[in-house]
């Protein structure tokens, strides 16, 4: 054979390669965007439910972090016991009131009892206390509902990809090919990844709100025992 012809043939088959390794990463350069629409309407379910996590989780963290300041709480107290010690109970109370933190509010109610047994003001403090631990709560389920929702909306998205794949193998009849499939394949496992996706990001939100609610919780705890002690210190 001609070694030119045979220099070209290679050129030709290596232009072949080139041009098909070309198309193969074209199409692996899909973005998240364009898998996000191949998963169909699951897909957006799943990014509203997402969002909402996203914005109660942010809302009540900021809320959280409002919630009880050390150094605020040790200057409150302080001058609460300054009060109680000079017989001041109505200074006490505007200072409560004055005062935009679930410790003053139980404080404030602590000593609008005074005058009754301990225990009467010891329930009312709890009772209280119960009301801004709901407060602290708020919508923080939601968060937990998402974060068991995602995984089982994405494996319905799962299941109705499966049900498009064997329609199309059904009307497709004796001539399936591999794009025949590839429509519902796509759509099952891209939901199954988003519901995931939703399911892992939620419940570490949850945790977190969690975990912050309890630190609140413990201080409010810890600076009502204290309210409760200063009650029992001689005048």
């Amino acid at each position: 054979m001609n070694p030119i012809l045979m220099i070209q043939a290679d050129m030709a088959n290596v232009e072949t390669v080139v041009d098909t390794a070309a198309a193969v990463a074209s199409t692996e350069r899909i973005t998240l965007w364009q898998m996000a629409l191949n998963g169909g309407w699951i897909m957006l379910v799943l990014a509203i439910l997402l969002a909402l996590a996203i914005y109660i989780s942010i809302e009540r963290y900021l809320a959280l972090r409002q919630a009880v300041k050390t150094q605020d709480d040790d200057l409150f107290m302080n001058n609460i016991r300054d009060y109680i010690h000079k017989g001041d109970v109505d200074g006490a109370r505007s200072l409560s009131k004055q005062t935009n933190s679930p410790l003053a509010r139980m404080v404030d109610k602590g000593l609008s009892r005074l005058g009754r047994p301990l225990s009467d003001i010891q329930a009312a403090i709890e009772n209280e206390g119960k009301l801004e631990v709901a407060r602290l709560e708020k919508r923080v389920s939601l968060v937990a509902t998402v974060a068991s929702l995602g995984p089982m909306i994405g494996f319905l998205g799962t299941v109705t990809g499966m049900v498009t794949c064997f329609q199309d193998m059904a009307f497709a009849g004796n001539n399936i090919e591999i794009n025949t499939l590839a429509t519902g394949m796509y759509q099952a496992m891209v939901t199954t990844i988003g519901g995931l996706i939703v399911g892992i990001i939620c419940y570490f939100l949850y945790n977190v709100l969690v975990t912050r609610i309890n630190k609140v919780v413990l201080d409010i705890e810890v600076r009502a025992t204290e309210f409760m002690d200063l009650l029992h210190e001689p005048a």
